[in-house]
């Protein structure tokens, strides 16, 4: 599963749009590319995505609409206007449809790699560069880094490897109850306490980093005569 932020670039000049598609890919986001209102709808219908690069000045329905329409849809999606022109009434009009942010072409790609990353921290929690990243609660998964990562003050907390292990299936088995004596077996080193509870206490320890409430945890939880199971945060 990828866990990559999706970002959708709508922008109906051929080039342009895959001129940003493919910059975007380079810097490991999961990137698609549409030409309007109607590809982006139907990429919406199968999955919303994180952050949408929205050009202005689009045939038909043009940014502005499509803007009202993904806020309509949910708060948490990311939105940046693009646009060739500079005019502060634009600006204004494009931030009061709901968009969080706004850059004028020709723009650097550094400075919109820059403004795609913040909106990304704001609406996402987590800084989606690096590696591949998995929201656990309060705190973000780095696959690559094996760091936990606290996205409210940007600091990360180092993992044992059996911890580690342990939240790296979770995030592999999302929604699924997963059996203690398999997840011991599948997650076994020579640091792991030699009995029946290790798996108990090292949940006990990962839901004092990653719960909200660790006495009343809400994503790693309790399956009564099973083991334990991974619910990820919806919005």
């Amino acid at each position: 599963m990828d866990h990559r932020p999706h970002i959708v670039v709508v922008e109906d000049e051929a080039t342009q749009r895959k001129l940003l598609v493919d910059y975007l890919a380079r810097q490991n986001f999961r990137v698609s590319g549409v030409d309007g209102g109607i590809g982006l709808r139907r990429l919406a219908v199968r999955e919303m995505p994180a952050l949408v690069l929205l050009d202005v000045g689009l045939p038909g329905e043009d940014g502005f609409a499509l803007a009202r329409w993904l806020r309509e849809k949910g708060g948490r999606i990311g939105i940046i206007m693009v646009t060739a022109a500079s005019d502060t009434v634009d600006r204004v009009v494009g931030l009061e449809t709901g968009a969080d942010d706004y850059i004028a072409k020709p723009f650097e790609p550094r400075e919109l790699l820059a403004r795609v990353k913040s909106v990304l921290r704001r609406v996402t929690g987590a800084v989606p560069t690096g590696g591949p990243r998995v929201r656990m609660g309060c705190r973000v998964l780095d696959l690559e880094r094996r760091v936990l990562v606290d996205p409210a003050n940007d600091t990360e907390e180092t993992l044992t490897a059996s911890e580690f292990d342990l939240l790296k299936v979770f995030a592999e088995n999302p929604n699924r109850p997963l059996q203690r004596d398999w997840l011991l077996e599948v997650t076994a080193h020579r640091e792991m306490e030699a009995f029946d509870r290790a798996i108990d206490l090292r949940i006990t320890r990962l839901r004092r980093k990653i719960e909200l409430d660790p006495t009343h945890p809400s994503v790693i939880r309790t399956v009564r005569g099973v083991g334990y199971m991974f619910v990820p945060l919806t919005e």
